[in-house]
């Protein structure tokens, strides 16, 4: 099973992660037309940017590892968004649809910060220096994202919500 070694497993992951980038770029909108404030209507509209440009260097990623750019279906990611659509249907137009939306973004981001430190250990591991740089980049935008969404949450929308 020489085929189902570290550098298979790595690629399988990095398909997955472009299926959920692309997941996740088609979904930005959505939370960013449902949230009530303007900071959170453009934190979201900045990470759909961002993620733009991460779903770029996924490609360059596969150009460096000799691979075809390719899609591997996540459900995570699908139950994930998923879990937005419920908080967007159930607290539209409500006080807590800021909270709400941040929490359903920040879990997107834990799930995002996971899949590219797996990513950027195994590529490290494998030796693959210019695609663990890329990645780094990434793992670096997302967790600034998810401190971005933690400050938006405990100074507004959190309280917002708690004062309704």
């Amino acid at each position: 099973m020489a085929d189902k070694d570290l550098k298979a497993l790595f690629l399988h992951q990095l398909k997955d992660t472009y299926f959920a980038e692309n997941a996740i770029l088609k979904g930005l909108p959505k939370l960013a037309e449902a949230a009530r404030s303007d900071e959170v209507k453009g934190a979201f509209r900045v990470h759909a940017e961002e993620t733009r440009e991460q779903v770029k260097r996924l490609d360059q990623i596969f150009r460096v590892l000799g691979e075809k750019p390719e899609a591997v279906e996540c459900q995570a990611i699908q139950g994930i968004l998923a879990e937005g659509d419920e908080v967007i249907e159930e607290f539209g137009g409500s006080e807590a649809i800021d909270a709400g939306l941040i929490s359903a973004a920040q879990t997107v981001e834990h799930y995002e910060i996971t899949r590219y430190g797996t990513l950027l250990a195994w590529a490290k591991q494998l030796g693959l220096s210019e695609v663990a740089d890329l990645l780094k980049e990434t793992l670096v935008e997302e967790e600034n994202t998810d401190q971005l969404l933690s400050e938006l949450a405990e100074e507004a929308a959190n309280p917002a919500a708690a004062a309704a």
